[in-house]
């Protein structure tokens, strides 16, 4: 899920919501996502957790990305609290 973030904080303009199944996958995400950012925008995240929480945090500035494991997602539900930033991207 991405949501404009934009009309509802100064924080960041946009939050990435994704989950993975396992601890492995989040890992996995996280490092593509890096690696992928890094080569194309030369730009380097800030990250905090560890997939073995169930929870990273990839900050770029403007765009936040969050990788839950499933159970983290549903428990943290940030797309309920973040229910007023229009979504951009939606996939189930």
């Amino acid at each position: 899920m991405l949501l404009d973030i934009r009309p509802v904080s100064t924080i960041a303009d946009y939050f990435v919501i994704c989950s993975a199944e396992t601890e492995r996958q989040i890992r996995a995400v996280v490092e593509a996502i890096d690696e992928g950012i890094k080569q194309d925008a030369g730009i380097d995240a800030r990250i905090e957790g560890k997939s073995d929480t169930g929870w990273v945090v990839l900050d770029y500035n403007d765009v936040v990305i969050h990788i839950f494991s499933e159970e983290q997602r549903d428990f943290y539900r940030l797309e309920r609290l973040w229910a007023k930033a229009p979504p951009v991207v939606v996939l189930q």
